[in-house]
């Protein structure tokens, strides 16, 4: 510490700006030993541009423009480098120059005393340069499509969401800021659960587990059809059950993030419904079946961020907004009820999200939460039909009589709500 306070004002940030550049140029004197042709700088020359870097930034002071041309001619430097090595190679990179600029970058900003902003920008340099060859193998599994798909998932988080007005509007209380929110929540939530799709090649069990967090209804009408072509009911009916468990571990996740109170009613029934639900559904699939052969998945996920399909889901939600006030103004509890029942034959997320706008201001917490008890116990009855429609009768009677059970099972918590 004596020693520290002894030392002239600009030592220590002569020794970082040597410190960050030498790691830098460790790196590229390592990529030069394994590379056979010309290669640009390495343990002297990236210190010397760091050095530089801090001088012409010191020497400028507040001045960018002494500071710009430094940088243009250290610049013009790394493109004679750059042609040098074109001249000797087809296949040749610019990582090592675009490494130059950023460590002229790095003495710069220490200079300046942007310490962290420096040490920063070094590691990220030195993580992206050292990671080449992990970095290519994972752009090489990407399609081309998923850049796309993740580029609407920017914009309808980062472009459309911002710029939505967080008021209310009309007599229904039509808030646009909050309905797109409730889209981006949905989507992100299906997005994760197709990217870990995407990126796993576990079984049947697995699919249905990744499923039932993008949808438990899509889930269950796929695995039917797989059931049909194979002798496997124990799995597939067992499978079923585990993505409509999931189902309910997604409304928490949903209720947590637009309605807590709401979310703090149903979280125990929905944890303890998607325990049961998971746990027996696994082991179900653990019993043998006539076939006992290893079966994996045979199919993708659908990419959920469609544009029209998000303007879709927005619609169809105002309208649950809508159709539930006018269900409670009009006619009370048992209305609501009603509609409850009936959206379980469709996607029972609009109108859950609905309820969450409206539950205790327009819908007592309570009414609310019964609510969406039968929507989804509902929404699991006609999952028992369509499985029962599409695979075989011995995997479509079983699972008929477990999502009928989880669909019983999951009405006994209204007993307690409306006791």
């Amino acid at each position: 510490m004596e020693l520290y306070q002894h030392l002239p004002p600009d030592a220590v940030k002569i020794v970082l700006v040597l410190f960050l550049s030498f790691l830098i140029g460790l790196e590229r004197e390592e990529h030069k030993v394994a590379v056979t042709h010309y290669s640009f700088g390495g343990v002297r020359t990236f210190p010397l541009i760091g050095l530089l870097g801090y001088s012409i930034a010191l020497v400028s002071g507040t001045q960018l423009l002494p500071l710009t041309v430094g940088f243009l001619v250290i610049a013009a430097f790394l493109l004679v480098s750059y042609s040098h090595k074109l001249s000797r190679t087809e296949t040749a990179g610019v990582t090592s120059e675009m490494s130059g600029l950023a460590t002229f970058l790095v003495g710069s900003l220490v200079c300046y005393g942007h310490f962290w902003t420096a040490t920063t920008l070094a590691v990220a340099s030195l993580i992206l340069l050292d990671l080449k060859a992990a970095l290519e193998k994972l752009a090489a599994r990407i399609e081309p499509n998923e850049i796309l798909t993740f580029a609407k998932f920017l914009l309808l988080t980062g472009v459309i969401l911002p710029v939505l007005p967080n008021q209310n509007f009309t007599q229904f209380q039509i808030n646009p800021f909050k309905t797109w929110l409730v889209v981006v929540a949905i989507s992100t939530i299906s997005y994760l659960s197709y990217v870990l799709q995407k990126l796993t090649k576990g079984g049947v069990v697995l699919a249905a587990l990744l499923g039932g967090a993008y949808s438990s209804t899509v889930t269950t009408v796929v695995l039917s059809r797989r059931a049909a072509k194979e002798d496997r009911p124990h799995l597939f009916s067992g499978s079923v059950l585990v993505a409509s468990g999931v189902m309910y571990l997604r409304l928490i996740i949903l209720l947590a993030l637009f309605n807590r109170a709401l979310m703090f009613r149903l979280l125990v029934p929905f944890g303890a419904l998607a325990a049961l639900a998971v746990l027996a559904g696994w082991l179900w699939t653990r019993r043998a079946d006539a076939d006992a052969q290893a079966l994996e998945r045979e199919f993708e996920p659908k990419n959920p961020l469609d544009l029209l399909t998000a303007f879709f889901f927005a619609g169809l939600f105002l309208a649950m907004l809508v159709a539930t006030h006018l269900a409670v103004t009009y006619l009370g509890s048992g209305g609501l009820d009603t509609l409850a029942a009936v959206m379980g034959v469709s996607d029972v997320d609009p109108f859950i999200m609905g309820l969450t706008q409206s539950a205790g201001s327009l819908t007592p917490l309570n009414e609310a939460a019964v609510a969406i008890l039968i929507a989804a116990a509902s929404n699991n009855v006609v999952k028992g039909i369509y499985a029962y429609s599409l695979s075989d009768r011995k995997t479509g009677l079983q699972s008929l009589v477990f999502l009928l059970a989880l669909a019983a099972v999951g009405l006994i918590p209204l007993v307690w709500l409306l006791g």
